[in-house]
């Protein structure tokens, strides 16, 4: 090694720091109060590093460690055990998975950091930030008008800088690329969407299936979400119409719902701002004009004629207002009150609601503030005891297996049509069938 090489030093950026302090100190041009306030240490901790540079120079403030492995640092023998196991019987695993299995079956203990470290160094694991985009490919047109309707929220200053940014609640039928049905709304919600479904209902008839995304309207997405029966009240309301709702596993999954978003923000934001409308109410009222222009240039011919919309059934006809409301379980106290949204409810006392103590009743919640309590399918009788005022909140979610996921729920309407042609659900009333 020549000369120059030995003179040649590697310190990080705090120990250059430190050098010139001890420099500058070795000089008497610093104080050891402003070498503390500098360095951050203790004056011991200065009179350390000062002995040192005074003994070795540059080289007593590097640190000793340097180039030398970690006192943590963990066997080879033992990542080479964790890789072979896991090349063995964990191969398809993730770091975390792998490592439970490594503690739980083989006792072998590393922290999940380490294992992914190791994994990515022998190649069984790829990072995400290494991965590849996600391939989506296309899938072929529902062939049936109304078997598919693909619903989507979209969130947009609509109006520009004439009005608050609102949302637009679209409707896409599969086979045909259609709008179905749109609505402006301050924002996505339960009610809100009870209301555009309802609207579409009654024009078109019930669908097969409705199509959307993981928003938390349609789907419970707690991992371990206890009580109730698994459906969101948009859920509940589908059940008991016999209309299936099937969510997509991505956004392109949705694609037409989606593409037809990107071209109503750019269309209809620019007809709006043609004809001057600035507020939901007049935008609502133009919609029916859009939607027709819109179907009459971008709408497709299905392949197969059929309309498989399903028209209303005569207790859900007359229960409409009903199902499209929100509803919850209480328990009757043993003076039949109830709590619901701040408020307590007494229920009429009589000889028949005497047995109804400790009895669990629903409460229907309609979007227009209306209360009904029903005791299966018996409406209650109530008055208001705690007038506290009413706070309204708006609730703020395989693209190839849809042919099958499809016809199983095909299957299941019929069963449950043959089932209702001679009841229908106990939650509802049943004054027609009595008469």
């Amino acid at each position: 090694m020549s000369e120059n090489q030995k003179l040649l030093l590697t310190m990080s950026q705090k120990e250059v720091l430190r050098l010139e302090v001890m420099q500058k100190l070795s000089e008497k041009r610093l104080k050891q109060t402003q070498a503390i306030e500098i360095l951050g240490v203790n004056l011991r901790h200065i009179k350390r590093l000062y002995k040192q540079y005074k003994t070795d120079g540059a080289r007593g403030l590097i640190s000793k460690r340097r180039g030398k492995p970690s006192n943590r640092k963990l066997p080879s023998s033992l990542k080479e055990m964790a890789i072979a196991l896991v090349l063995e019987h964990y191969h398809d695993f993730g770091p975390t998975f792998a490592n439970e299995k490594l503690v739980e079956i083989h006792g072998l203990r590393v922290s999940t950091t380490t294992l992914r470290t190791w994994m990515i160094e022998a190649k069984i694991w790829i990072p995400r930030s290494e991965r590849g985009p996600k391939i989506h490919q296309p899938r072929y047109r529902r062939p049936c008008f109304g078997e598919l309707v693909q619903i989507d929220g979209s969130d947009h200053p609509w109006f520009e800088d004439r009005a608050p940014r609102c949302s637009l609640l679209v409707y896409v039928d599969d086979a045909t690329s259609k709008i179905l049905e749109m609505r402006f709304v301050p924002a996505e919600s339960t009610f809100t969407y009870f209301e555009a479904t309802e609207t579409y209902i009654t024009k078109y008839g019930k669908p097969v299936a409705f199509y959307s995304d993981k928003h938390g309207i349609f789907k419970v997405n707690a991992k371990n979400a206890k009580g109730g029966d698994k459906l969101t009240q948009f859920g509940r309301a589908l059940v008991d119409l016999n209309i299936g709702i099937i969510h997509a596993d991505s956004p392109q999954a949705k694609g037409k719902v989606e593409r037809s978003n990107r071209t109503l923000q750019d269309r209809l934001t620019k007809e709006m701002r043609l004809k001057e409308i600035s507020n939901m109410r007049d935008g609502n009222a133009y919609l029916p004009t859009f939607i027709d222009d819109y179907n009459r240039r971008f709408g497709k011919v299905p392949l197969s004629n059929t309309d498989v919309h399903r028209p209303l059934q005569d207790w859900e006809q007359k229960h409409l207002d009903d199902i499209f409301c929100w509803q919850e379980d209480r328990t009757l106290s043993n003076n039949l009150t109830l709590k619901y949204d701040k408020r307590m409810y007494l229920i009429k006392e009589s000889v028949e609601t005497r047995k109804l103590r400790k009895k669990r009743v629903t409460v229907f919640d309609h979007h227009n503030g209306t209360i009904k309590i029903f005791y299966k399918n018996k409406e209650l009788a109530y008055r208001v005891f705690d007038q506290l005022q009413r706070v309204d909140e708006q609730a703020i979610v395989d693209n190839k297996r849809l042919g099958v996921v499809l016809s199983y729920i095909k299957k299941k309407q019929n069963l449950r049509n043959e089932q209702r042609s001679k009841s229908c659900p106990k939650r509802y009333p049943l004054e027609y069938l009595a008469s």
